[in-house]
């Protein structure tokens, strides 16, 4: 039976909702029937409530408030909204709270029923999907997943081989229908497609170590461990392979919001070969980088030896790649990217897909510099949210994804170029450059360049988003930071070099500006 709370200020329809709905019938027992949330609050400590029916619209607090009190306390509750026609502005925070449904006033308690019976099987089934997890570690204990790990790692130690060959035995592992290929079954999701389908990731990873599980003992293939929350190995017999491959992608295609890809190594015929197949079903899996996601690899489309890659080639088209941005030719643009990402396809080496990206990043970087430009503020990103790039599972995804950011360069760049009055910032900031280590202030340059202090303070704020102050202390800590690179410089002469006279006060804002001391920048960078 599972626990219902019902909460709503009007007495009838409580009292409606209590006697009227067949909670036997439905699996349910109403444990608490309140009128406002404040008492809800409290049943919620005291009792285990698996499902909450409550009001929209209620005094003092809303159901809205007791939702999201009742979901930190109890993630895995079921809530169920009530609410008036005149109330539909809060259905629409209901559904942003992951309500599971709502039901509009006045109720019919049919419908009120049949959203409950979902309620129940979706209960159902969780539970179940629990109880199969549970009876998993029950039945395959991590000693085992642990031993597979170790027989696909080819960790055979002399001095252990007795102990594993008891293990090996006691697991029925030597008995195998050989030949055998190792499949490696990777789900296709990335942590930002869960987040925009509300997918999570714990629910997911259990529904596929369920269905694995389900299909492998159908087709009596009961050897499989996990390696992580998206990744199972598996025995598979090599004269079942296909009809085990047909049941599982349609069961993916059935139950799950993603794809699956499968990396299959070629058949051996002992324990101790299992490493090998293991070791080309993992190249395999990794094979989708090239071939797309959601496909049958089998090694031998992925074994083929590389050519080698002109070097040469590589930096004549990041040259044309940089012109195409700078004159904001779009399908330029897109055809360098296209061929420079070609020119790795053949490599068929995820590293090398990711070096390329990164070193196109450095490049735009470095050519973005030499026109006082900084890439990771124009896009908006941290040095360190680069790590976006290891979490792509196509080079198609890499490549699409790069067209976007180069897009957005490109555009900034000819936004800037196409300002009347960037040449002058940019000549302005030059002279700020020449002379860091005076006491440079707005109104000496506006003299300099014949405006007033007003006037030229407008302009930076207009053309670079910052104020003169802003722009200076950039620069100034620009400078120190390339000054900081030669150990030989100390760094009070550093201090001076760039308009400082105060040490404490540069060390302040350089830390500000870097998130750390001059000292431990130095120490990080000779």
């Amino acid at each position: 039976m599972y626990s219902v709370m019902l909460v709503d200020d009007e007495m009838l329809d409580l009292e409606g909702m209590k006697q009227f709905i067949p909670w036997n019938e439905l699996g349910m027992e109403v444990v608490a029937a309140v009128n406002n949330a404040f008492v809800a609050c409290e049943m919620l400590e005291q009792h285990p409530i698996d499902i909450i029916v409550s009001d929209v619209n209620m005094p003092n607090m809303s159901g809205l408030e007791l939702a999201r009190i009742a979901m930190e306390q109890k993630p895995q509750v079921r809530i169920i909204f009530v609410s008036g026609y005149q109330d539909f502005s809060y259905v629409k925070q209901a559904l942003s709270l992951k309500a599971y449904s709502y039901v509009l006033k006045p109720m019919d308690d049919n419908e009120l029923i049949a959203v409950l019976q979902k309620v129940k099987q979706d209960l159902d089934d969780e539970r179940k999907r629990r109880e199969t997890e549970e009876a998993y570690q029950h039945m395959i204990p991590m000693a085992k997943n642990d031993l597979l790990i170790r027989l696909f790692e080819g960790d055979w130690d002399d001095a252990q081989h007795e102990g594993v060959q008891r293990l090996v035995s006691s697991y029925g592992l030597n008995n195998l229908n050989w030949p055998i290929r190792i499949a490696v079954l990777e789900l296709d999701y990335l942590s930002w497609v869960q987040e925009e389908n509300n997918l999570s990731l714990q629910a997911v990873s259990r529904n596929f170590l369920y269905e694995v599980g389900e299909i492998s003992r159908k087709h009596n293939m009961p050897h499989w461990c996990k390696l992580s929350s998206q990744r199972i190995v598996l025995l598979v017999h090599e004269h079942n392979r296909h009809f085990f491959m047909e049941d599982m992608y349609a069961a993916i295609r059935e139950k799950f919001p993603v794809t699956m890809t499968v990396g299959v190594g070629e058949p051996v015929d002992t324990l101790e070969q299992l490493q090998v197949s293991y070791r080309q079903a993992m190249e395999a899996v990794d094979g989708k980088m090239f071939i797309g996601k959601g496909n049958l690899i089998m090694y031998e489309t992925v074994s083929r030896k590389p050519e080698m890659l002109d070097a040469q080639t590589l930096d004549v088209r990041m040259d044309a790649l940089l012109k195409a941005m700078t004159e904001y030719e779009l399908v330029q643009i897109y055809d360098e990217i296209d061929k420079l990402f070609d020119s790795v396809s053949k490599l068929r080496s995820k590293f090398t897909v990711h070096n390329l990206a990164m070193h196109i990043i450095w490049k735009l970087d470095q050519h973005l510099k030499a026109a006082d430009e900084n890439i990771f503020e124009i896009l908006g990103m941290e040095l360190h949210n680069l790590d976006i790039l290891l979490q792509f599972d196509t080079i198609n995804d890499i490549r699409s994804w790069l067209v976007r950011k180069t897009f957005e360069i490109s555009e900034h760049i000819r936004q800037k170029s196409n300002s009347k009055n960037n040449k002058l910032i940019r000549e302005i900031m030059q002279t700020m450059k020449g002379s860091m280590h005076e006491n440079i202030t707005l109104k000496d340059i506006a003299h300099q360049f014949s405006f007033s202090p007003n006037y030229l303070g407008f302009l930076f704020k207009e053309e670079t988003g910052k104020s003169f102050s802003e722009v200076l202390i950039q620069l100034r800590m620009e400078r120190a930071r390339e000054l900081l690179r030669e150990p030989s410089t100390k760094i009070y002469e550093i201090a001076s070099q760039v308009g400082y006279r105060y040490l404490p006060y540069f060390s302040r804002q350089f830390k500000e500006a870097f998130g750390m001391t001059p000292m431990e920048y130095r120490k990080r960078e000779t």
